[in-house]
């Protein structure tokens, strides 16, 4: 059996941040968007991030909802092929809105980076 992951992040302006991802290259599964969620597809058959307006979040848990530019619950990290691609990833997030929460990391055998899309929520 195939094995997918679907990241379920709120956000408070939909159409902001479709187009906040669309400018980084993904896509979206029309056939699970809607006005209140978009998928978001990350790895073709595996991997999705499900963008849900907050009140349909809500719907989904009963505890509040961490506002992810003042604490974070979770790091979303992406595999990249190289330096080059992670670096460029970043900088298309910068800018389509987005910020960088630190300088970039070489640990020798490992390189990363991160930026936080609008609501917050950091992608490394």
């Amino acid at each position: 059996m195939n094995k997918q992951i679907f990241v379920n992040l709120p956000v408070k302006d939909l159409d902001k941040s479709k187009a906040f991802f669309n400018a980084l290259g993904y896509s979206f599964n029309p056939q699970f968007t809607n006005d209140s969620g978009a998928c978001m597809v990350i790895a073709e058959g595996s991997i999705y991030a499900m963008l849900l307006t907050e009140p349909f979040f809500k719907t989904f848990i009963d505890k509040p909802i961490v506002q992810a530019k003042e604490a974070t619950e979770v790091l979303v990290c992406l595999s990249c092929e190289s330096r080059e691609e992670v670096d460029g990833l970043v900088a298309k997030a910068v800018a389509a809105g987005g910020r960088t929460p630190r300088p970039p990391q070489d640990h020798g055998f490992m390189y990363g980076h991160a930026f936080e899309d609008l609501d917050g929520h950091i992608w490394e």
